[in-house]
């Protein structure tokens, strides 16, 4: 299992707007196994846990580690995890999270919290984060060596620095 990919998902979960059954199929165009067991009940429950989980982001983001630490808690403790070993590679035996019988919904957030777990114990409760550009609001995982990341992707980085350079020109110009 890769945690950080986990990690990683869970951001993209928190960022995609999950209307109904549809919404989350697309989410798991790269899962095609998950799809077809994809429910509009899923989509519900993982719509709730997008609601938890975005003030996880937001503590990051402002580095308040006990937040962090305490809202990731209370949502494993609302979430139980059951994990296994996987030996479907027998040369390389690693971490699945057991899928259970609650669903897509449940083996979704059960990696969520698993990875975002790992991802605090072992970078820091601070490498997540809230896009830094206006107006965007999603959310991000930093792994990058000196911690700098502040915006969700390329493009919004970008924008934001487009924006900033025409904003001294303008300056420099008056």
């Amino acid at each position: 299992m890769d945690f950080l990919r986990y990690a990683d998902s869970s951001a993209h979960l928190v960022n995609t707007p999950l209307p109904d059954e549809v919404a989350l199929r697309g989410l798991l165009r790269s899962r095609p196994w998950l799809q077809e067991q994809a429910k509009d009940r899923d989509a519900m429950l993982l719509r709730k846990f997008q609601r938890q989980l975005r003030p996880v982001f937001e503590a990051s983001a402002a580095g308040d580690v006990s937040a962090v630490t305490r809202l990731l808690n209370d949502l494993l403790a609302g979430h139980p995890i059951t994990p296994q070993i996987s030996d479907h590679d027998p040369g390389d035996l690693h971490i699945h999270v057991a899928p259970g019988d609650s669903g897509v919904a449940s083996l979704l957030i059960s990696e969520s919290l698993l990875g975002l777990a790992t991802l605090v114990c072992d970078l820091g409760a601070t490498r997540l984060g809230v896009c830094a550009a206006a107006p965007c609001t999603n959310v991000y995982v930093d792994t990058s060596p000196n911690r700098s990341r502040r915006y969700c992707s390329d493009r919004c980085s970008s924008r934001a620095n487009v924006a900033a350079y025409r904003a001294r020109q303008r300056a420099a110009s008056v």
